[in-house]
């Protein structure tokens, strides 16, 4: 329990440094939002390594995100994305309906615009563990209701 507090704290203190310099953090391209999301990939990258590390390979990308979305989501978030959607062609969504650190700042549309400098580090966190199992995507955020989010991955196929 004292680890769920360090580490809400840990991540409400990373995006307050990181968006401190700018107050006009939630444009896109900016660079206190794309330091943010390089720390959250290389967490990602270097925490699936060693979650996977006594696992035998995945078979095939839907399997990896069947992974992320049970193992990894659980031992980051302590809980399962609630909702995994795909539409086959490389695209899936998945949903959070109590999303941890948007819970953590409010329960009401008061805060909604702040709320996308918040998912940026899982993005980060996403695109990185997937990296880590071979493949290259694009992570992106959208939430319509607090505390509920959306991820959206786009796998770059080669």
């Amino acid at each position: 329990m004292a680890d769920d507090a360090l580490f809400d704290f840990l991540h409400m203190e990373i995006v307050s440094h990181a968006t401190k310099s700018d107050p006009s953090c939630l444009q896109d391209g900016d660079e206190a939002m794309s330091k943010l999301e390089q720390i959250g990939y290389s967490t990602g990258y270097r925490f699936i390594e060693r979650l996977t590390k006594d696992l035998s390979r995945f078979k095939d990308e839907l399997e990896v995100m069947k992974a992320i979305c049970k193992d990894f989501w659980s031992a980051v978030f302590k809980k399962q994305v609630d909702n995994l959607r795909t539409n086959h062609q490389g695209v899936y969504v998945l949903q959070d309906n109590k999303f941890r650190f948007l819970a953590s700042i409010s329960n009401s549309r008061q805060y909604l615009e702040l709320a996308p400098k918040y998912l940026v580090f899982t993005c980060g966190l996403l695109r990185g563990a997937l990296a880590s199992l071979g493949l290259t995507c694009i992570v992106t955020a959208e939430v319509t209701t607090m505390p509920a989010c959306k991820f959206q991955v786009h796998l770059q196929r080669a």
